[in-house]
């Protein structure tokens, strides 16, 4: 068993989704798939950002982790839409997550995008984080019984003063015994013994997506015993287990009532049964009823709990399993003693109990010693003996006529799963043709040879898909193969609704078939005959209808690759599995295809058939009694070789006296026989009165469970009358609603034609007095137009009146004269503003000629000190490379810096001229502006000019963007220049 610290939970956080289609009808619901166990989310509302908000965990250990990561286990999960209605899932996508990015240390969510995403226009998301969690809550062992509560704990008056808290079982190992309660109470001795006796129908507990080891696995009982870890031994066939009944014992230091409430308070003993350290199911056996209040049967004879008990899958697995009938529940055949130390119990147990609903008369018991554990102390002395290890029920083969007839009843009754395992094809079976007399009295025999290899080839139509059609098909799958062993049709049962772009499990759709042929035979069976799958359409209204047929070739399952197991009996077997999707063809008309078809099919080769004889029914028998015993008397002699009368001769007496011999020997046997019979018969007796008041405390306590059950459905019943009374209030309240509505509707519909036919009205006023208005306006319009035709020409007579006055006007002596003053004035306007302009100009372009003498005068003092400083920098450096130079060995080099030093100084030196012929220039146009005398207009101009050069010069030098050595800068010095030789040769 695994320890709390090594327990982990591999939680995975479904948050959100994003970029979903809003489908209002449709729910969303995310199922992850790990390791073969389904958990699923609730389902949401499918709209564009569904909030699911779910955590899924599983439990696993730190080894189980490590190798899901080494074979990097996936998780996968699932995106369905569910219709409510219909209860039809829609696939929408998948994510599939890698489990070794799962680490302890909490971890941020992740978008991930669902993979063959339904709704192609959405790139729907979903947020996902997954993590590893220390599992605190996990109990270190996972099958222990959790304790149920006290229904009848009260601890009584003699025992006042006790907790019953304080009842438990505790181990003296000195005495091999559990003491349970104080000491000085303890006075009696009792020993309480656990047999598993049988199991029934246990594949049932074994969903499709379990996956159980590669190996043959090996199942188990389990269950816990006042602490002690009770296991069985282990069985590897589900579907007939076979394995020894074994009782488990413990010996208790008690007494009754202290018993009695310790059983009350630990009222069931829980069994399961377990695949390695999986349990598939489990179930509750109640211990209450060992100890009545008020029984002294103990005193007498041992009390015991018997039964079949039915197994319940674990909480996980009920989701993945189909609802199961009563009669075909998995089933485990439990008894569970309570003796006083001294009295005996039973040593035989029955193996194979009938249904209760079976009538008395038909019920065959085999009886078989069981195997004993003693837990915690010495065997008891009433334990029965131990068998043998390879002990087994007694077959056809070494049974007497009695047991044969025992083990054909259990053979019949017993519960298969499989659909035709029960019958054996026997292609080449040749009958014996000879039959001695234990053959007659149990029948003939026919015998398999050795070449024929004993198969199992089992069928899972696991879904259909992908329909073609737009209508919903309530369909059924059916198909046959007499190679079986079988002509009888196998069908799929109930029908199931498919509708368009939905994939849906079929419903009982698993059949394995139990075989004996030769592996040609088989090989070119399946060649040659494929299996032919029919898809019908169940309608209730009319007949059914054959759609179409799937074709699948068995073939297929022989070239796959073959995987090794051990049979039951540790032989070497192997294993093929074939899974593909065929199409289902139209039965009628054109070859199109309806739907796909998803199917799994398994060859179990189990090896050669063992040389066995089977029986064959007495109808058959082709000797009688008498024949038989003349065949085995010796032949007479013929009636020439007889000399002297018959019944003197040695041979008559000898046979005479063998005859005798034979009659006293059959009249001791039939003797012997009947007195055995007697003994057998009142062994019966005494056993059928048993069952019978087994039956009726049984019988009472179905009654009681069933008044019990009545109560409740009479409870229920109630329920449903107050349900129905007030559906029936709802829908008058629904009724009175509707009508209300559409009183309402109407009203507002007469109010909606009331506003219309206003608004009309309205609408054809507004247009007749627009029409009024338009009409007034035009007769505006004519009489406007009529008084601007009359001002016009007004107009154009008494423009021509003023140009006539206007013409005698000019023609007088003063009017000339004082249009004449009145230019010259304004012409004397004009020029007085001139000279006051140039004047402001003339002293402003002065002004900023000092001050532009002056920032020339600072520039230059500074360009000077950085030259100089730069100057006095490259000597510095140019004597450094000197003396590192000089220090050098190659001559080359030498010459080269030299060469390199000497442009550098001739640089230098023609800088140092051009800087001196510009501060010449510079001071050449100082002392020429300021000893120009003022001159003539042309000369301002040039000053102008050269101002606004100079100025751009400087304001260009003083951005450091330029040098004197740029084109424009030289531009500007020869434009300089220019202006000052006009100005000289002006002068």
């Amino acid at each position: 068993m695994v320890s709390k610290s090594d327990q982990l939970l591999i939680v995975v956080s479904i948050l959100e989704g994003r970029h979903f289609p809003k489908r209002p009808k449709h729910m969303l619901i995310v199922e992850a798939k790990f390791d073969g166990e389904q958990l699923a989310t609730d389902p949401v509302n499918h709209t564009d950002q569904p909030e699911f908000a779910t955590e899924l965990a599983w439990e696993i250990d730190r080894k189980a982790l490590h190798q899901h990561r080494l074979q990097r286990t996936p998780i996968k999960l699932q995106c369905f839409a569910l219709d409510p209605v219909s209860s039809a899932k829609e696939t929408i996508g998948y994510i599939v997550l890698d489990l070794r990015t799962a680490q302890e240390t909490k971890q941020a969510p992740k978008w991930y995008q669902l993979l063959s995403n339904k709704y192609t226009k959405f790139k729907s998301e979903i947020q996902i984080s997954i993590g590893l969690e220390t599992d605190t809550k996990a109990p270190v062992d996972s099958f222990k019984a959790k304790g149920a509560p006290p229904r009848d704990g009260k601890v009584p008056a003699s025992l006042s003063g006790l907790n019953p808290k304080d009842i438990v079982a505790v181990l003296n190992e000195e005495g091999g015994y559990h003491q349970i309660g104080p000491a000085e109470h303890c006075t009696d001795s009792f020993i309480m013994s656990v047999t598993i006796a049988f199991a029934t129908q246990l594949e049932q507990l074994i969903p499709c997506t379990m996956k159980l080891p590669e190996r043959q696995p090996e199942f188990f009982f389990y269950y816990s015993l006042l602490g002690n870890d009770v296991t069985n031994e282990p069985f590897s066939d589900l579907i007939n287990p076979n394995f020894e009944p074994e009782r488990a014992s413990v010996r208790i230091r008690s007494s009754i009532e202290i018993l009695r409430v310790y059983l009350a308070l630990q009222s069931k003993l829980q069994i399961h049964l377990c695949c390695g350290d999986q349990s598939l199911g489990s179930t509750e056996v109640p211990l209450t009823g060992l100890l009545k209040k008020g029984s002294t049967e103990i005193n007498q004879r041992p009390v015991t709990v018997e039964g079949a008990f039915i197994l319940d899958p674990p909480k996980r697995a009920k989701q993945k399993l189909a609802p199961i009938p009563v009669q075909l529940a998995p089933t485990v055949g439990v008894s569970v003693a309570l003796q006083r130390e001294g009295v005996d119990a039973q040593s035989l147990i029955e193996l194979k109990t009938q249904n209760e609903h079976e009538p008395q008369q038909s019920q065959k018991q085999v009886l078989t010693p069981v195997k004993e554990k003693t837990l915690a102390g010495p065997k008891s002395p009433s334990v029965s003996p131990v068998p043998p290890q390879n002990q087994s029920p007694p077959t056809q083969d070494d049974a007497t006529g009695s047991e044969v007839e025992s083990l054909q009843y259990d053979r019949d009754m017993k519960p298969n799963a499989k659909a035709m395992g029960s019958s054996l094809p026997l292609p080449v079976a040749q009958p014996v043709t000879t039959a001695t007399a234990s053959e007659t009295a149990s029948g003939q025999k026919i015998a398999v040879p050795a070449t024929s290899h004993h198969f199992c080839f089992s069928i899972d139509l696991r879904s259909i898909h992908d329909l073609e059609a737009g209508f919903p098909i309530n369909c059924m799958l059916r198909y046959s193969y007499p190679f079986f062993g079988s002509a009888a049709p196998i069908m799929t049962n109930p029908p199931v609704e498919v509708r368009k772009n939905m994939e849906v499990f079929l419903p009982q759709s698993y059949c394995a078939f139990d075989f004996a042929t030769m592996p040609q035979q088989l090989q070119d069976t399946f060649l040659r005959i494929p299996l032919l799958v029919e898809l019908w359409h169940k309608d209730k209204m009319s007949k059914d209808l054959l759609l179409g047929i799937a074709r699948i070739q068995l073939s297929n399952v022989l070239s796959s690759e073959k995987t090794r197991f051990l049979g039951s009996s540790g032989e070497q077997c192997w294993r093929q599995t074939y899974s593909e999707s065929v199409p289902f063809i139209a039965a009628q008309g054109s070859n199109n295809r309806i739907m796909d078809l998803s199917y799994t099919v398994t060859l179990e080769d189990y090896g050669l058939v063992k040389m066995r004889e089977i029986l064959v029914s007495d109808s058959s028998q082709g000797l009688s009694a008498g024949q038989q015993k003349a065949c085995s008397l010796p032949p007479a002699p013929c009636p020439s070789e007889i000399q002297t009368e018959p019944r003197e001769t040695l041979e008559y007496k000898a046979a005479l006296e063998l005859e005798m011999w034979k009659e006293m020997q059959e009249d001791i046997f039939e003797n012997q026989l009947k007195q055995k019979e007697l003994a057998h018969m009142q062994a019966l007796a005494e056993e059928w009165k048993k069952r019978d008041r087994e039956r009726e405390s049984l019988v009472k306590k179905k009654v009681a469970e069933y008044t019990v059950l009545e109560g409740k459905l009479q409870k229920t019943l109630i329920d449903l009358e107050k349900r129905e009374q007030q559906l029936i209030i709802a829908e008058s309240e629904v009724q009175r609603e509707r009508k209300e509505l559409k009183s309402e509707r109407d009203r507002n519909l007469q109010e909606l034609q009331d506003s219309i036919r206003r608004a009309r009205e309205d609408c054809v006023h507004q247009v007749e007095l627009e029409r009024l208005k338009i009409k007034q306006l035009e007769e505006d319009k004519h009489r406007l137009q009529q008084q601007l035709n009359d001002a016009e020409n007004k107009y154009k007579i008494l423009e021509k009146e003023f140009h006539q006055f206007k013409d005698q006007q000019s023609n007088k002596p003063e009017i000339r004269l004082q249009s004449e003053i009145n230019l010259l004035t304004l012409e004397k306007v004009e020029l007085e503003r001139k000279l006051e302009s140039a004047t402001k100009s003339k002293l402003h372009y002065k002004q900023q000629w000092g001050r532009a003498l002056k920032e020339l005068a600072r520039l230059k003092q500074r360009e000077q000190e950085s030259q100089m400083a730069r100057l006095k920098k490259q000597q510095e450096e140019l004597e450094q490379m000197r003396l590192r130079y000089l220090a050098a060995e190659e001559k080359d080099t030498v010459k080269t810096e030299r060469q390199e030093l000497l442009d550098i100084r001739n640089e230098l030196n023609r800088l140092r001229q051009q800087e001196q012929k510009q501060y010449q220039d510079s001071r050449e146009i100082a002392s020429g502006k300021m000893d120009s005398p003022r001159g003539n207009p042309l000369e301002e101009g040039l000053d102008d000019y050269l101002t606004r050069l100079i100025e751009e010069r400087d304001t260009l030098m003083r951005t450091g963007v330029y040098n004197h050595e740029d084109r424009i800068i030289s531009e500007l010095d020869r434009q300089i220049r220019e202006v000052l030789a006009k100005h000289n040769a002006s002068n």
